[in-house]
């Protein structure tokens, strides 16, 4: 039996479900209805166990805002002695079209705060990634928009993004991350 830790970023409270960037929670949303879990408190954090074949998974919805992500990320990865290679942080992008997916095994964070934190506090950026894209805002400021909801269009591209990568985080445990890429990318 081996522990992996799936993070969905976004923040806590009512005024933000919905919102481009609580799809982390959302696509952990979706796993957690699709398979019947149920949600605890633990590791500052909403948790969820998944049982999948020799597989124990905690999905993981920080509560600690988004910038300071990396505090309930470092709590349950210590906790559950969880190697790198089995963490794997699902967020939004903004350089990518809405609803478009990109799994990396590692990288910088691309000017997003809550992957900056876990950056910092893990100490390294090597680790696995589902990016879900909400794009840029046509006007306005980027903080308005990540925190703005989805409509039209765009709701129906993220409804099939977050299906997608739950699909995703499904296939990186049956087949690995890099068929997972191969397929999802």
């Amino acid at each position: 039996m081996s522990w992996k830790v799936v993070v969905g970023l976004g923040n806590p409270g009512r005024e933000y479900h919905g919102t481009r960037h609580n799809v982390g929670f959302m696509v952990l949303d979706h796993l957690a209805t699709e398979y019947g879990l149920a949600w605890e408190d633990k590791f500052l954090s909403r948790t969820a166990i998944w049982r999948r074949g020799r597989d124990r998974l905690v999905l993981l919805k920080p509560q600690t805002w988004m910038n300071l992500s990396g505090r309930a990320v470092q709590r349950a990865v210590g906790f559950y002695k969880v190697p790198l290679e089995d963490l794997l942080v699902i967020y939004d992008d903004l350089d990518l079209d809405v609803g478009q997916l990109r799994l990396r095994l590692k990288g910088g964070d691309g000017g997003h705060r809550g992957i900056r934190s876990i950056i910092e506090l893990l100490g390294t950026r090597d680790f696995r990634r589902i990016r879900i894209g909400i794009g840029h805002p046509e006007w306005g400021d980027e903080t308005s928009h990540v925190l703005g909801r989805f409509a039209g269009d765009d709701e129906v591209l993220v409804v099939d993004a977050i299906r997608d990568a739950a699909a995703a985080v499904a296939a990186w445990l049956d087949d690995g991350f890099m068929k997972a890429m191969n397929r999802f990318n």
